[in-house]
């Protein structure tokens, strides 16, 4: 690799033998680049139209705590960030260590407990990953940091939905959530299996909606639709607040596919978690 700019101490842009400029993570000196202190590299040209001299404000400690804390979520998670999601990672943690250093501490209004509910394991992995940064920036990041942190985990393992899409997709669900409980006078439990069932379920309904894509599957016969209406009938009202509820707040509308399977998924988590 042939060296051609230095940003900091730890990331700078390189050459290789094909022509190909990439931007590499690791301890350099000067022009000197060993390849076996290589952290992490990745194409100059992201797709996603970052600024590649955006990388010269971050600090070296940035780049280091952000590798560190891939390698720990990564297997904990089974996810792998995409360069695109690794630098806005990185930007991330530097920014949340300047605020931490000043004394600032920056709540959107996330509901903390929405969150841990709503992902379980990522919120786990972002405790753990805030932890990571405490010891080893010495800082003490406030409780806020493990929400935001447990976004670019779920978006780490969500087929590139944009971290905002995130945020998205985590209010639309948890608004859902309400109605359900609301619907069915009751409250979920989070612990059980249907439960996990049912957010995921969603989850992979947003991530779709978000992307645009459309189901892939067989088209629904209308028979199966009136048989969740006759057998399911609270399930299916409840379908449809559901869908009342993501026209306003997102603009879309439930096929008669989707109102099949969220039928089927609200009979199950109001009607199988006592048995669990």
């Amino acid at each position: 690799m042939k060296f051609l700019k230095n940003f900091n101490n730890n990331a700078a842009l390189v050459v290789d033998d094909q022509g190909v400029e990439w931007i590499v993570v690791g301890k350099h000196k000067g022009d000197q680049i060993d390849e076996q202190k290589i952290q992490r590299r990745f194409v100059a040209t992201l797709k996603q139209n970052v600024d590649i001299d955006s990388f010269q404000d971050l600090k070296p400690q940035s780049f280091m705590i952000t590798t560190q804390v891939v390698h720990l979520v990564e297997p904990l998670l089974k996810v792998s960030f995409s360069d695109y999601q690794y630098f806005v990672l990185a930007d991330h943690i530097d920014f949340a260590l300047k605020r931490a250093n000043d004394g600032i501490d920056v709540d959107n209004g996330t509901v903390r407990w929405e969150v841990k509910k709503l992902f379980p394991k990522e919120f786990q992995a972002a405790t753990k990953a805030v932890e990571l940064i405490n010891s080893t920036a010495d800082v003490t990041l406030p409780k806020s940091e493990v929400v935001f942190m447990t976004y670019h985990f779920i978006n780490a393992g969500s087929d590139g939905s944009k971290l905002q899409e995130t945020i998205k997709i985590t209010k639309l669900i948890s608004g859902i959530i309400d109605i359900v409980q609301y619907q069915f006078q009751m409250r979920l439990d989070p612990e059980s299996f249907n439960y996990n069932r049912f957010v995921a379920h969603l989850r992979a309904l947003m991530v779709q909606r978000v992307s645009r894509t459309s189901s892939t599957g067989s088209e629904l016969d209308q028979s199966l639709l009136q048989l969740m209406i006759a057998k399911y009938p609270q399930a299916y009202a409840t379908v449809e607040r559901i869908d009342t509820f993501l026209q306003s707040k997102a603009g879309w509308r439930l096929e008669p596919d989707d109102k099949v399977y969220l039928t089927l998924h609200i009979w199950r988590v109001t009607h199988r978690q006592k048995s669990e």
